[in-house]
């Protein structure tokens, strides 16, 4: 398993980690096959989105925040249940095609670490298989 951590410096926020996710997956030594991203956090999650324009993830956010707003009539103690359900929805991992020894991402996409409950430090791991086919 390998991992690296993430600072987050609000309390919603998108970071690319595609760079960091490359630099892993290379260091590996798998030419092809899948890497797998996961968040160990209940307030966080990874997406695959769009990097060319930096509004997108700041319209995902907001669109976001709106659906689930962060003062709503929520039961859980700590007071962070719209953080918890923003990482129910856009989820904790992803799957990523490798071949020549990086992801497979179209020309506009990026990975994601989606920050729902920050500041924090977060951790994110990898797994990369092999295709032995």
């Amino acid at each position: 398993m390998l991992k690296f951590s993430v600072p987050t410096d609000s309390r919603v926020c998108f970071k690319d980690i595609t760079a960091d996710v490359n630099r892993l997956v290379k260091d590996s030594g798998v030419e092809s096959g899948i890497c797998c991203i996961f968040v160990p956090h209940t307030t966080a999650a990874i997406t695959v989105n769009e990097r060319a324009d930096h509004d997108v993830v700041k319209d995902v956010a907001m669109a976001l925040n709106k659906l689930i707003p962060f003062d709503d009539d929520y039961r859980h103690y700590e007071g962070n249940s719209a953080a918890h359900v923003k990482a129910t929805i856009v989820g904790s991992s992803e799957m990523l095609a490798v071949e020549n020894g990086e992801l497979v991402l179209g020309t506009w996409q990026a990975v994601f670490f989606c920050e729902f409950d920050g500041p924090r430090r977060r951790n994110v791991l990898l797994k990369v298989i092999l295709d032995k086919s």
